[in-house]
């Protein structure tokens, strides 16, 4: 199974459509809210300065790539 982590902020439209685009899939996620300082300095240590930022099996995705993701999730 496929270890999916979302880094997001408050209003942020594209990490609100991956939440929901993976919830409506059933892919179990753990998301991480930049407005906590430990999960904001995370992103930074992977060089990632944007949100959402996301790590599949720990390999990052800096920008949303709806091809990696399906094709790494097997939709």
């Amino acid at each position: 199974m496929t270890q999916v982590t979302i880094y997001t902020q408050n209003n942020c439209p594209p990490c609100t459509f991956v939440k929901n685009y993976l919830t409506a899939h059933h892919i179990a996620f753990e998301e991480r809210n930049i407005a906590n300082p430990t999960y904001r300095n995370e992103m930074i240590a992977h060089d990632a300065f944007a949100t959402p930022f996301i790590l599949l099996n720990d390999e990052p995705m800096y920008q949303v790539d709806m091809d990696k993701l399906n094709q790494t999730l097997g939709l």
